[in-house]
């Protein structure tokens, strides 16, 4: 599962591809129709999902860690409707990541990553799988 290239970007709903980096703000492609934009710095702002990270009780877990639990519970904890409360929402993160931190991740996070999540994997973009093999290579590179 390689984030690198997908960013969020304020203002617009969904994730995107980033394209190219230009000076005053970035190309993006939608991940549907694969049309290009440019995006402006002077009106959005990026996250890279790649660099987003969630607090837990002794450090942060990147979010590729979070979507991997996420997917490896797909079958037995469905991710649950967004406009759930927040005490369902955050018992079913406890589910998904039993030691985030309660009182750093609010139920907005935990919205933003459930609509990542399913943005992502309605599109056949996360795998188990390509992250093995990815783990396979730098372990036989060592």
């Amino acid at each position: 599962m390689n984030l690198d290239e997908y960013v969020a970007v304020s203002g617009l709903p969904g994730v995107f591809k980033m394209v190219a980096n230009r000076s005053n703000g970035l190309i993006v492609a939608d991940l549907d129709s694969g049309k290009r934009k440019f995006a402006p710095a002077r009106k959005h702002q990026f996250t890279p999902l790649a660099s987003i990270g969630i607090y837990a009780d002794d450090d942060t877990e990147e979010l590729k860690v979070v979507f991997r639990s996420m997917l490896e519970k797909l079958e037995t904890t469905p991710p649950i409707p967004t406009n759930s409360t927040g005490a369902e929402l955050n018992e079913y993160f406890g589910a998904v990541l039993p030691n985030f931190d309660r009182d750093k991740v609010h139920a907005s996070d935990i919205k933003k990553v459930i609509k990542w999540f399913n943005f992502l994997n309605d599109r056949n973009l996360l795998s188990l799988e390509e992250e093995a093999i990815a783990e396979d290579a730098a372990g036989e590179e060592e």
